[in-house]
């Protein structure tokens, strides 16, 4: 992963996309035309040259992420880890028959969530339930995919902030203004966690939704087109529909990564097999 910025110097940089993120945009089928456009460019321009993985859970960000590099043409793998039943598994199985993609997929036995759980905690440094869970995910898809050498990854991070996919955004007065808030906050909260897992795997996470122009086409919607009753990131699922995204994939609801793989779970029960009273008093053990 490229060096990470320092936290202020972040705040700065999304401190002046917003100063150039105007005027707000009206007209619905420019802004997905537009959106479209962009989003296609961005992950272009990211793809490396050599065969790279998206990490696929089956939502709408890494499907149109993967649907985007197969009509490029581009040589990729999509990897998918969960443990036995979860979400994430069988929606990424059917995104990958529907959009003809090669998918790798492991199910993983609850001891060999233990010690990647485990592994998460060691390189965050943290004994928070959700950063450990996504980069445990992150952490078993780099490792799925080292067998065949690759260590470049596209993924979706990014895309609930600047199209409000996160409850949050449901409930706040100014959705655009907690998205602009969310941008900010995503240094320490994803940005530090991620590069610390690359680094630690020697790998590099790729997040064409953190594009400079996405970031700024995206901060000129109108809230009402991002979500529309329950569902949320409305423009970008319509968009991906458009892109050749099957319906059904485009309007998954969200489901965050430590969910949909069942690491959640399986934090949970291993927390409780050994004896403490939540999962967080275990992930602190472990540090």
């Amino acid at each position: 992963m490229a060096a990470l910025m320092t936290e202020k110097d972040w705040k700065r940089h999304i401190r002046r996309l917003r100063a150039e993120a105007n005027p707000p945009m009206t007209d619905k089928a420019e802004i997905k035309k537009q959106l479209k456009k962009a989003i296609r460019e961005a992950i272009q321009k990211r793809m490396p040259k050599e065969r790279f993985g998206v990490m696929l859970s089956g939502g709408v960000d890494s499907s149109l992420i993967s649907l985007v590099c197969r009509q490029l043409n581009s040589d990729f793998i999509c990897y998918t880890v969960g443990t036995k039943g979860s979400k994430d598994l069988k929606e990424a199985k059917k995104a990958a028959k529907k959009l003809r993609l090669k998918l790798r997929w492991k199910e993983f036995e609850i001891k060999e969530a233990e010690a990647i759980i485990k592994k998460a905690v060691k390189i965050i440094g943290e004994a928070n339930p959700v950063n450990a869970g996504v980069a445990a995910v992150e952490i078993a898809a780099i490792q799925l995919a080292a067998k065949e050498r690759i260590r470049n990854f596209l993924g979706g991070l990014g895309s609930e902030e600047i199209f409000a996919g996160y409850q949050r955004h449901e409930k706040a007065s100014d959705i655009n203004e907690e998205c602009w808030n969310g941008l900010k906050e995503m240094h320490a909260r994803d940005l530090v966690r991620d590069s610390k897992v690359a680094k630690a795997m020697k790998a590099n996470l790729i997040a064409p939704f953190l594009d400079t122009a996405v970031i700024k086409l995206a901060m000129r919607i109108p809230a009402r087109y991002k979500i529309s009753g329950e569902t949320k990131k409305l423009i970008l699922r319509e968009a991906a529909a458009e892109m050749g995204l099957p319906k059904e994939t485009a309007f998954r609801k969200k489901t965050a990564a430590q969910y949909g793989s069942g690491i959640d779970k399986a934090m949970e029960r291993i927390a409780k097999e050994k004896g403490f009273s939540n999962k967080s008093s275990y992930l602190k053990s472990l540090l």
